[in-house]
Parts: C-alpha cells; structure tokens; sequence
C-alpha cells in the first residue's frame, strides 16, 4: 500500500505508516507522532445564466487548457462555498454572480475532488480573466460538446438542463454508470 503513495509524501521527519485505530497508511511525524491527514479538495462552480444563455470559460490553463469549462475551481481557506464560486467567476469571467440554489455534489476520488455546483444568475458584463482565454455566452444548441473539458462540466450542464423552471428539486449527484470515470 505504501507503493500508492506518492514519494512526496516520504522524507525523514516522517515515517510512512497505519497509525493505531486508523485503517490506512498515513504519514506520521517521526518526533511528535502527528499524523498528517491528507484530504480531498473541494471544488465550487456554477451553471452561470443570463435568460436562455449559458456562460462558458475557455481554459487558459492546465489542464485541459483550450477546452470550454463552467466557471470553477478549488475554495480557498476561510471562504464558504457560496463565496468561492462567486469569487470563481470573477477570476475566470470577470463575472458578478448571484446564487441560486444547489445543482450537485460530485465525488471524484481519483483525483481526491469533491465538486459543488451551484446555478447561479449573471449580473454583470463579461471578460476574459488571467485563467481563461476567452468567455461568452450560448445558447444550448451551441455548446461546444466535443470541446468541454471535464465529465462533470456535461454533469452540471445536464442537470443544470433538468432543473431549468424548477424552483425547488433535490441536488443532483454522479449520474449513474460513471464509476469508470471517477474511481
């Protein structure tokens, strides 16, 4: 098991190993036992819109730099999930959102990710920030499938799809059958 973990993770202030009541190997302090937990990041992001147009970011960034995304990115520390996918869509838009509701939560283990989205409404005018290369703003018909950069961006935007009139309707979570994508 100690083979899965990645050599950073190794040094000589801390010894690889399961510590007592625990169930996995974790990296422990060699002079202080602290065991040092490693967790997932949290994503945040939205379904951005403004009536019938949907806002699209075009990554300028690794990885999947090029390929269209939804505005998202990990929270910082000290910042509600609400306030980073604000501050997300800012970063990457230069976008003034509000909040509407809960869209989803998806798990994607294999890269330690928790990814919480919202729909959110546009407030505001639009441009290109220092991670994306371009934005706007389209139509369903003309989303860019093929050149989307991530499953959970066709996730948000197909639940997003479901819940369109919807005022209320239970958070969405990975649609069935993506295992293969996620673990």
């Amino acid at each position: 098991m100690t083979d899965q973990l990645p050599t950073s993770f190794q040094s000589e202030d801390f010894r690889l190993a399961v510590p007592e009541g625990d169930d996995r190997v974790r990296r422990i302090c060699n002079r202080c036992n602290f065991v040092d937990y490693v967790n997932p990041k949290i994503v945040t992001g939205s379904v951005v819109t403004q009536g019938e147009l949907i806002l699209l970011c075009k990554r300028a960034i690794e990885p999947r730099k090029g390929f269209w995304t939804l505005p998202a990115g990990f929270m910082e520390e000290g910042e509600s999930v609400e306030d980073g996918a604000r501050r997300e869509a800012r970063e990457e838009a230069c976008a003034d959102i509000r909040i509407d509701r809960l869209l989803a939560v998806y798990s994607v283990p294999r890269i330690a990710q928790v990814q919480i989205m919202f729909r959110a409404t546009l407030m505001s005018d639009i441009a290109p920030g220092p991670e994306s290369e371009d934005v706007k703003l389209v139509h369903w018909k003309d989303i860019p499938w093929s050149e989307l950069a991530f499953p959970t961006v066709v996730w948000a935007l197909t639940h997003f799809a479901e819940t369109r009139g919807k005022d209320a309707f239970a958070p969405f979570a990975n649609p069935p059958g993506t295992e293969k994508l996620t673990r």
